[in-house]
């Protein structure tokens, strides 16, 4: 079978409206012209954390450099004050998992 000319092959970097595609989110606190995160406003801080617990990455927040330290520096504190927990309720997940049998 003969190839068939005048194609060219397609490279991943060419390619267009892929999942990743698309403009970045505005930092929420930069449109709000907030200077400082404040460790003692939770509602806004758990937005910021998942339901396991875990800070969120600035790619899923959409927040910029500044303020994603900002927002780590205050779930830390709020954690440390008992304001956040640790961990989700009950201090375990709910996922099914493998037992292991020792």
């Amino acid at each position: 079978m003969a190839k068939a000319r005048g194609r060219k092959p397609v490279r991943r970097r060419d390619k267009k409206g892929g999942p990743g595609s698309g403009r970045r989110k505005p930092c929420q606190h930069c449109r709000d012209k907030v200077e400082q995160v404040d460790y003692k406003d939770v509602a806004s801080l758990r937005k910021f954390v998942s339901e396991k617990g875990k800070i969120r990455s600035r790619r899923i927040t959409g927040s910029c450099r500044r303020h994603q330290v900002q927002i780590a520096r205050a779930v830390k504190r709020a954690r440390e004050l008992a304001l956040l927990p640790y961990v989700n309720e009950g201090g375990r997940d709910d996922s099914p998992r493998r037992e292991r049998d020792r």
